[in-house]
């Protein structure tokens, strides 16, 4: 009987992937069938959920076959990251009249990324104690056991780099092997490669003229064709997004949901109090925040699905340059920059919370300003090189916690919730990339206000979606 309900399911999603499919023909705007397929992929999990129950086989078989289309997606997506942050930022960089404004917009970018994230942790901290969190009320059964063993075995290899050879690894010693994703730092070490290369081009503009311009074909033609494949991508998102949904709506441990809902319903308060922040410092800078919210929707709902900043980085640029207009240099740099410095949900409201949670069980009073003040310092100077993939915000945590001097298996004991927490904090990540992309377009003046202004750039185009 499982093979049968599994095929019936099968085939129920293929009939959900066909209307999709007919909407896009009638033209349905891109964001309206963004929207379905989130609705839809929640409705169909959950009734996956209540008919099968979680563990069962006929929901591990069918999520199995639905990842195809789900996870496919998601590969596609990491495909083209690193070609694209390599090949955008040195087409952005060959393509300026000097390199004297590299510096300043790259330093603009990191400075908000790291300014965003001290608000972030302290935004965390203090909601963490609001609600009260204390990990020595929480149960731990087999699962949050062995998870917290697997924590304390990693945290020897956080532990083992100091803090100048973290700073060191950020250098690619490898390019080609950062182009595989191999590191935690790999898209942080393409960057600084692709940027040492776009400026040894630059350079060679006064030297040798010729040989610039045809490199700079060269680039501008590899540009071309890499944007030209996101943008057939970038098509596929309401598919992916229905099958994300539906197999981790499926999936989610309720149970696990409820025993921990105070952890939860905290997480998302923070996180919710961080968008606002985040449209505040729009609207500060004298920006439609209404605009900018209606605009980067659809690429936050992708990242809230598939749980991966890196992977948004294709959507991430091209919302920022398409429908935001910001000029094409800022958004390469703040989208990858974004995926692996200064991530506010993953690397500044999660492991401050935590912190704070932990902190009771040795004995420390996490309302101390002592303890708070060190407390947001480590976090914004942990928040660089965390992966923009699954496992980031862990990695993150860990180094949080250790050089808090604090339990890093306590943290083990979310791991029942932890999916549902990380689709907020990705989409925290990205948004927090998106925003200092245009506030840092803005305070250069080089954000296109017509471009941000025209809200007919949130319906579908052949450049967008």
């Amino acid at each position: 009987m499982t093979i049968t309900y599994v095929v019936i399911n099968i085939i129920i999603m293929l009939i959900m992937l066909f209307v999709l499919n007919k909407m896009a023909r009638i033209h349905v705007k891109f964001s309206r069938r963004v929207f379905t397929a989130l609705g839809v992929g929640i409705l169909f999990g959950a009734i996956l959920q209540l008919i099968f129950k979680t563990d069962s086989e006929v929901v591990k078989q069918t999520a199995d076959w639905i990842g195809i289309v789900g996870n496919g997606y998601v590969s596609f997506l990491k495909m083209i990251v690193m070609p694209l942050v390599m090949v955008s930022i040195i087409q952005a960089i060959t393509n300026l009249e000097s390199s004297k404004g590299l510096g300043k917009m790259a330093g603009m970018v990191i400075g908000l990324l790291v300014f965003t994230t001290l608000i972030a942790a302290t935004v965390g901290s203090v909601t963490s104690n609001v609600f009260d969190l204390n990990a020595s009320s929480i149960q731990s059964g087999q699962v949050e056991k062995a998870r917290s063993k697997e924590l304390e075995t990693k945290l020897g290899d956080v532990q083992e780099q100091t803090v100048p050879e973290k700073i060191v690894s950020f250098i690619p010693e490898n390019p080609f092997m950062d182009m595989t994703g191999a590191r935690p730092t790999s898209t942080l070490g393409v960057v600084i490669f692709s940027a040492f290369l776009g400026l040894a081009a630059l350079q060679l503009r006064r030297k040798k003229p010729e040989q610039a311009e045809t490199f700079n074909k060269i680039v501008n033609a590899f540009y071309a064709v890499i944007m030209r494949m996101v943008t057939l991508i970038l098509r596929m998102t309401p598919y992916g997004v229905l099958a994300l949904m539906t197999t981790t709506v499926a999936q989610t441990d309720v149970q696990g949901i409820l025993n921990l809902g105070k952890f939860v319903i905290a997480s998302y308060v923070a996180l919710i109090i961080m968008f606002i922040v985040h449209f505040l410092l729009i609207t500060f800078t004298g920006l439609n925040p209404i605009n900018y919210i209606k605009k980067v929707i659809p690429t936050l709902i992708f990242a809230f699905t598939s749980r991966t900043s890196a992977g948004s980085i294709p959507m991430n640029i091209e919302t920022q340059t398409k429908r935001l207009g910001v000029e094409e240099g800022i958004a390469n740099l703040s989208a990858s920059f974004g995926a692996s410095i200064g991530q506010n949900g993953c690397a500044g409201v999660y492991p401050a919370m935590l912190a704070v949670m932990i902190a009771p069980t040795v004995g420390i009073n996490p309302w101390s300003i002592g303890f708070l003040v060190k407390l947001i310092l480590i976090v914004a100077i942990s928040s660089f090189g965390v992966a923009g993939v699954g496992g980031g915000a862990t990695f993150a945590a860990l180094i949080v916690l250790s050089s808090m001097n604090l339990p890093v298996g306590l943290a083990g004991l979310l791991i029942s919730i932890e999916p549902l927490i990380d689709m907020g904090r990705t989409a925290l990540n990205v948004n927090g990339s998106m925003t200092v992309g245009v506030l840092t377009a803005q305070f250069l003046g080089k954000l296109d206000k017509h471009k941000f202004n025209d809200m007919t750039l949130t319906e579908d185009s052949d450049d967008i979606a």
